[in-house]
């Protein structure tokens, strides 16, 4: 199995308890680690060589995950086994926000832009088209990935946030995460979307976190039969919202220790982060 892999996605900072989805308040992220100090003996714990690190986000309060910037670019600055992203909204009412945000995109460390629907907006709201272009037309300028969400329906199906993949994948490079989010997702994204993009041309690519046990492997098999895809599958743990072992052992037990698991577990985020 591949030693000291590079994990493309996990996060910086502790969230206040939220009382999600009607219940009481609560911390489900209990691995969030605060400071930067708590994060790099994280990546000594779990053998991890290089990351990307992103703020925490989760609770409908922009200013949380905003607050968290700094918190991911000290981290970059302070190690350089770290690279970091900077949260962005795709709402109208967030563009101050943003401005101080993408103020920060040209700092050392800086690798990623990372946004998400789940706060509110949809890529095919005409309250997001400004901030979205200034995003992704940002990243393009500086050379930065964009780190997009995707989980089972609403604004953050696959099949909404490919809309930014056809929109923008030609000129800026856009990571997906969690393999297209759940089983609608990875059915949609190994299922054709992916390869079809890959194929005309765009810039994307996707992690495994989150994946359900089927996937990774049938990823793999598809790989090999249409001989595209092994340069654009990264390995992350989401951490605290995954967890580094099940998600190293889920794809290090199909990727084997060759080529391929050198791709996914360290080259391809060499790629896109260093």
């Amino acid at each position: 199995m591949p030693a000291r892999p590079h994990d493309a996605h996990r996060h910086i900072g502790e969230l206040p308890a939220y009382a999600f989805y009607g219940g009481p308040a609560i911390s489900p992220d209990l691995g969030a680690t605060a400071t930067v100090s708590a994060f790099l003996r994280s990546l000594d714990e779990e053998g991890v060589e290089r990351t990307l690190v992103l703020p925490n986000y989760g609770v409908p309060d922009p200013d949380v995950a905003f607050g968290l910037n700094h918190l991911a670019l000290e981290a970059a600055q302070r190690d350089e086994r770290v690279s970091c992203g900077l949260w962005v909204s795709p709402k109208a009412s967030d563009a101050a926000r943003n401005d101080a945000a993408l103020a920060l995109a040209g700092e050392t460390g800086v690798r990623a832009l990372k946004t998400s629907f789940l706060l509110g907006g949809a890529p095919d709201d005409p309250d997001c088209a400004e901030q979205l272009d200034r995003i992704f037309t940002t990243a393009a300028e500086r050379s930065l990935t964009v780190h997009v969400h995707t989980s089972p329906g609403a604004a953050s199906d696959v099949d909404r946030i490919g809309e930014l993949v056809e929109r923008y994948g030609d000129t800026t490079r856009i990571h997906l995460v969690h393999l297209g989010g759940g089983m609608s997702g990875h059915l949609k994204l190994i299922g054709h979307r992916l390869f079809d993009w890959i194929e005309a041309g765009k810039q994307v690519y996707t992690d495994t976190s989150w994946s359900i046990g089927f996937a990774p492997r049938w990823l793999v098999a598809e790989i090999e039969r249409r001989g595209i895809g092994h340069d654009r599958i990264l390995f992350a743990t989401d951490t605290p919202w995954g967890d580094f072992e099940g998600e190293f052992h889920r794809l290090a037990s199909v990727a084997g220790d060759g080529e391929l698991a050198r791709h996914f577990f360290r080259g391809n985020f060499e790629a896109l982060y260093s």
